[in-house]
């Protein structure tokens, strides 16, 4: 039973508007994104849940049930997506926030990074005047404005892609219609991005539909100046909700959004009261989650010709030692400010 999973992409394709349809069958979206993410064990959902969704589906429960296979990342080498959130390999990633909060210089560095590592990276030209759109167009080799253009293209295409769009492919389905033609090439591995450049996306349930990867910016984030801006607690990921080959990562990931959900408390306190209040506990708790904050903010390449800084790139087996070091407290000597856009602790040390 535990390695049952539901087969996301027959959902995907039969039912493009997943999170309409679910609560016009009385159920609820969280509960079947939960499912399709592997959160909530295909062994422990409702019955009448599992036939709902295959009537939806129009298939039968044995088409709607497969057995699980092993989930890869994609390594990035962005310290807060590989560690809180890692690209689920060809999955369908979303990033949620609203506009200008900095989603498409992070799918522009994504395209960039990934780039460099021979993916062919795809862009179906999003309806927005963005002027952080040129980096997501530099970024990419294949621009496309329509499914015709987009299916010209595909006969050129081989190895691994990745495909970046907007919001509105989702709710006509013309996202999935591309992704069943990419599919069907032997041999070709495609990784999707979602973003949605009007904002729309924060005020929504759901409103990709079931996500392999879910990228949650922050406002107070960004009005702090700490970028990317991405909220390491409900940023989330299959291969973190799922995976138990890397228990090492696991226990640091669980860890570490202890300490930050704790520290983000304590912050309102702090910024009301002071920290001299704090309890002894809590000023350790405070100060740890205050330099891993710091740590994960990062030097972008995309970025260079405006911070006039040089990028970095820090590998997942990097980010876990330095996580591991700040949490158990091997580094209190440092100040918080000592590791802003750093690259690894060894830089500081």
């Amino acid at each position: 039973m535990e390695n049952l999973t539901l087969n996301v992409a027959l959902l995907r394709k039969r039912v493009p508007n997943l999170t309409v349809a679910a609560k016009e069958k009385g159920l609820r979206p969280a509960t079947v994104s939960n499912l399709c993410t592997g959160k909530t064990p295909v062994g422990r959902a409702e019955l009448r849940t599992i036939v709902a969704l295959a009537e939806l589906a129009e298939c039968k429960i044995d088409d709607l049930i497969i057995r699980g296979h092993e989930m890869k990342m994609i390594e990035t080498g962005i310290k807060i997506v590989d560690f809180f959130s890692p690209i689920t390999r060809g999955g369908i990633n979303g990033f949620i926030a609203r506009s200008g909060m900095g989603q498409l210089v992070l799918l522009a560095e994504i395209l960039y990074r990934l780039k460099k590592e021979n993916y062919t990276t795809m862009l179906f030209m999003p309806d927005t005047s963005s002027p952080e759109l040129k980096e997501v167009i530099e970024s990419s080799d294949i621009l496309i404005r329509n499914l015709t253009s987009a299916f010209e293209a595909i006969p050129n295409l081989n190895g691994n892609v990745i495909l970046a769009a907007d919001k509105s492919l989702v709710a006509t389905g013309e996202i999935y219609s591309l992704l069943d033609k990419l599919n069907a090439i032997d041999g070709l591995s495609t990784t999707t991005f979602l973003v949605d450049p009007t904002g729309e996306a924060v005020d929504e349930e759901l409103p990709y539909g079931p996500l392999d990867s879910h990228i949650v910016f922050d406002t107070e984030l960004i009005s702090r100046k700490l970028f990317p801006a991405i909220n390491p607690i409900s940023s989330t990921s299959m291969i973190t909700e799922n995976n138990e080959n890397d228990k090492k990562h696991m226990e640091l990931l669980q860890k570490a959004r202890k300490i930050l959900r704790r520290y983000r408390e304590l912050r309102f306190l702090v910024n009301a009261f002071g920290f001299d209040r704090l309890q002894f506990a809590d000023k350790e708790i405070y100060k740890r989650g205050e330099r891993l904050e710091a740590y994960l903010t990062q030097r972008f390449f995309v970025a260079e010709p405006y911070t006039k800084k040089k990028g970095a790139s820090i590998s997942l087996g990097v980010v876990l030692d330095d996580v591991n070091r700040i949490i158990d407290g091997q580094v209190d000597e440092l100040s918080s400010e000592k590791l802003l856009y750093i690259g690894s602790l060894n830089e500081v040390m």
